[in-house]
């Protein structure tokens, strides 16, 4: 009797296939586990072409389990079993998540609730800071400074204290006391300090006096309800001593260090937060206007201290900010730039949280006319295009940045378009509030970039170039001298 043929490897024909692993159970592997019991026969037989698709009639055999480890076997892509899912695996909580994470996950869950809701906005920095100072004991130095530091709202003073400096770095630098002609850098980077920290200290002044006001509205709202005296880190009589003590600090830092027209200007803007918006935002819509005014001054801060460095004759706040020769008008245009700036900002911010507003009874244009809110952000961000023309025109940058601020400003007014259209609807309100949160920036910073004349001097500086007429200016001054010493000369002799 002829013994059945071998075959070293299995065939893979269906009609030979049962018999085959009948007789054979994986021999040349002297495998102990022989093969599991076939699936049960289906009602309906599989055609030869469903066979060769599916590829899979009896079991997986676990003869070569011992050769190969378990964990780095692949699941076949044309098996139709269901994935074998873990009940004890559970997914990762919101405190096990990376904090990035984490605040995504929380944003997609109230965009989800309410799309047009208050998640458009980052986080409210005095509340964090509060949140932070929470968690220290009482009496802790780190506890006091993160209060302090909460009550002087540390995102819009920074602001303000950046865009003073932008405007003192960006006055036009005569020639004769260029740094190339002196040797010594023109505009005094001490003056530049006592700006930076006065201008500080008058902001935080300004909004601790708020926060003051506004205590019983900020409880209300929900963005500024973990607000410091909301939570009662801090005594009343603490953030008094604390507004008064940086109001006067600032004030005396401008006005020692600086001059007496931007020490005003300081004391002013701090009455008008404190003393005319804050309150005005409870009776009028015309409030937004007044703290438009507030952001439009720290930019004329600036450009008073730059003036009054150079100043010829008695530095009165005439001559830094009506010069007869028109120089003071770079300054009214970068006011004129920050005080438009606030309008398509503050109209997305407040639309985002209109409902708070209205519960807490401020007047606003968000919950008391939509309809003007967009039109009123729509009509000043078509203004941003025209003043970087004019800054140009007047000899404060180049004319490339005409061309390199457009872009950034047809962006901005495109958002203000949607948004007025959409009425804060359609997620617009998110896309002016972050058009503008990039677009003044960008604008100071393209500003600074081609400040005119900058190059030039670097170049001159650098790679020792004179200037045109540089050496026919000091032959003319020659000349002069030589003729007065010749005529006191035949005076004397005569």
């Amino acid at each position: 009797m002829m013994r059945p043929r071998r075959f070293p490897f299995p065939v893979c024909y269906a009609a030979d296939l049962p018999r085959f692993l009948a007789r054979t159970q994986c021999r040349s592997f002297a495998s102990a586990v022989g093969l599991q019991a076939p699936r049960a026969a289906s009602s309906t037989p599989l055609s030869p072409t469903i066979f060769f698709i599916s590829n899979r009639l009896f079991d997986r055999s676990t003869c070569l389990d011992r050769l190969v480890p378990t964990s780095k076997l692949r699941a076949s892509s044309t098996s139709t079993a269901p994935p074998v899912i873990d009940a004890t695996q559970t997914p990762q909580s919101p405190s096990e998540l990376p904090p990035h994470r984490r605040r995504q996950a929380q944003r997609k869950i109230d965009s989800a609730a309410d799309p047009d809701s208050s998640s458009v906005l980052p986080d409210n920095a005095s509340s964090i800071l509060t949140t932070a100072a929470a968690a220290h004991p009482s009496n802790s130095l780190r506890r006091t400074l993160a209060t302090l530091l909460s009550l002087s709202k540390p995102r819009l003073t920074m602001l303000v204290t950046l865009t003073a400096m932008a405007s003192y770095a960006l006055y036009p630098v005569p020639e004769l006391l260029s740094a190339s002609t002196t040797e010594i850098p023109s505009l005094s980077p001490l003056t530049l300090l006592f700006l930076t920290v006065g201008t500080f200290l008058c902001s935080s002044s300004a909004n601790a006096l708020n926060m003051l006001y506004e205590t019983k509205t900020d409880a209300i709202m929900s963005r500024t309800r973990n607000r410091p005296l909301v939570r009662r880190l801090l005594s009343t009589r603490s953030a008094v001593l604390f507004a008064v003590l940086s109001g006067a600090a600032g004030v005396a830092a401008l006005y020692f260090g600086v001059n007496p027209t931007v020490s005003f200007l300081g004391l002013s803007n701090i009455v008008l937060y404190a003393g005319i918006y804050t309150p005005l935002k409870a009776f009028s819509v015309t409030n937004t206007w007044v703290g438009g005014l507030v952001g439009g001054i720290p930019p004329l801060m600036g450009w008073a201290a730059a003036a009054g460095e150079v100043a010829t004759r008695d530095g009165s706040w005439k001559e830094l900010l009506f010069a007869s020769d028109g120089s003071s008008i770079g300054g009214w245009l970068l006011a004129g730039l920050l005080f438009a700036w606030q309008f398509p900002h503050f109209m997305a911010v407040s639309w985002s949280i209109r409902e708070d507003y209205k519960a807490a009874g401020l007047r606003m244009l968000a919950c008391t006319n939509p309809a003007r809110n967009a039109r009123v952000a729509l009509r000043y961000s078509v203004v941003f295009a025209p003043l970087c023309f004019a800054l140009c025109a007047a000899g404060v940058t180049d004319w490339s940045f005409a061309a390199t601020s457009l872009p950034i400003n047809v962006w901005i007014v495109r958002e203000a378009v949607r948004f007025w259209r959409h009425e804060g609807h359609a997620g617009s309100a998110r896309g002016l509030f972050w058009a503008s949160v990039w677009h003044l920036p960008g604008v100071m910073i393209l500003a600074l970039l081609h400040k005119k004349g900058m190059w030039a001097r670097a170049w001159r500086s650098v790679f020792g170039v004179p200037d045109e007429d540089e050496d026919g200016v000091w032959e003319d001054d020659e000349e002069v001298d030589m003729v007065g010493m010749a005529h006191k000369a035949e005076t004397a002799a005569r």
